[in-house]
């Protein structure tokens, strides 16, 4: 009941005229994200490549599929924090992009309690790789808005250096540049075919397919997560997308294609559900940015329906998933925290 009940509180403090808390609030889902102990799912996982990466030798890194990932684990090894300090730094990265586009959004604390109760969960409290990475694609995408097609690569590819499925998105390069139209987006996804097809040809491909595709692998919840993605891109394309090409123009190309490959996920689901997933949570602050300005959108009809719908389906996904998954009672409870000194434990 702790997550759930966090969640009922800060959508009852988004009631209010808190918006000056955003600080505040932010600061706390870091400490409660970065300091937890022996709370997530990938928990064991990563503390395993701890101990495998903490003797990879700094001069090695470049031979490694992930080498920023790999030389995170080098270094602290190097400095000899133990191995919660990964989260520190994993969450410090994720937060940090979630901030630089909540600024950005006429009301950044809603933006940030919308991100609670599936993204934050899900990544900087579990999986901390794909969560450092999606904190570097936020980013990416400010770049991809400002149209600054240099930074938007460099992030990327350093985001990629984190967790390899970020590359992918180095096929919307084509689209830093120019304005948004239905040819330019068709001239766009032409030239992306020879990147497409070499980005099936690298390793990461080889091992997303050999372990993803035809496996019998699912993702927990992928089909409520991605249907989600799926749900919000049909909205916008059907009652707000005029709207928002009027109110916010700045980001509307991004906001349309990310909900092109919101739809697309969906075809990729049946797939793949994994890598469906796994691509999908790189789209969830695209899919909170429009969560977030649906108030301010001059909407003619249901306009406070539109405004609370995302609240109330993301409750109803996150109480479910939170009252009736064994996996989730597994992996996130009790809630630990090592801030004020660590627990007694065979680790450390």
């Amino acid at each position: 009941m702790l997550y759930l009940t966090t969640y009922v509180g800060l959508m009852f403090l988004r009631l209010g005229k808190t918006r000056s808390l955003y600080p505040v609030l932010l600061a706390s889902l870091f400490i409660f994200s970065a300091f937890r102990f022996e709370v997530g799912c990938d928990w064991g996982g990563y503390l395993n490549q701890f101990y495998v990466y903490g003797s990879v030798p700094f001069a090695g890194l470049l031979e490694e599929r992930e080498p920023l990932w790999v030389g995170l684990f080098a270094l602290q090894n190097w400095l000899g924090l133990p191995y919660p300090w990964i989260n520190v730094a994993s969450s410090a990265v994720f937060f940090w992009g979630v901030h630089v586009l909540a600024r950005r959004q006429p009301d950044a604390l809603a933006f940030l309690i919308l991100l609670f109760p599936i993204l934050i969960i899900n990544m900087p409290m579990s999986g901390i790789r794909q969560g450092a990475a999606i904190g570097l694609m936020s980013v990416a995408f400010a770049a991809f808005i400002d149209r600054r097609l240099f930074r938007f690569l460099v992030l990327t590819l350093i985001a990629a250096s984190l967790h390899s499925s970020a590359i992918v998105f180095l096929l919307l390069a084509p689209l830093v540049h120019g304005v948004y139209s239905k040819r330019r987006l068709m001239l766009s996804g032409l030239l992306a075919i020879p990147g497409a097809l070499l980005l099936m040809t690298t390793e990461a491909a080889d091992t997303a397919s050999s372990r993803y595709i035809d496996t019998g692998i699912d993702a927990a919840g992928a089909a409520f997560r991605v249907g989600l993605l799926v749900v919000t891109a049909i909205v916008f394309f059907l009652f707000l997308r005029r709207k928002w090409a009027a109110h916010f123009p700045q980001d509307y190309k991004l906001v349309t294609v990310g909900s092109l490959i919101m739809l697309a996920l969906f075809l990729l689901l049946p797939v793949s559900s994994v890598i469906a997933d796994r691509l999908g949570y790189y789209l969830i602050p695209i899919q909170t940015i429009i969560f977030a300005r649906v108030p301010y959108l001059q909407l003619r009809a249901n306009r406070k329906l539109f405004a609370v719908a995302p609240y109330i389906g993301l409750f109803l996904v996150f109480a479910v998933w939170t009252t009736l998954s064994s996996h989730f009672q597994q992996c996130y409870l009790p809630y630990q925290t090592w801030i004020f000194g660590f627990p007694e434990s065979q680790y450390y």
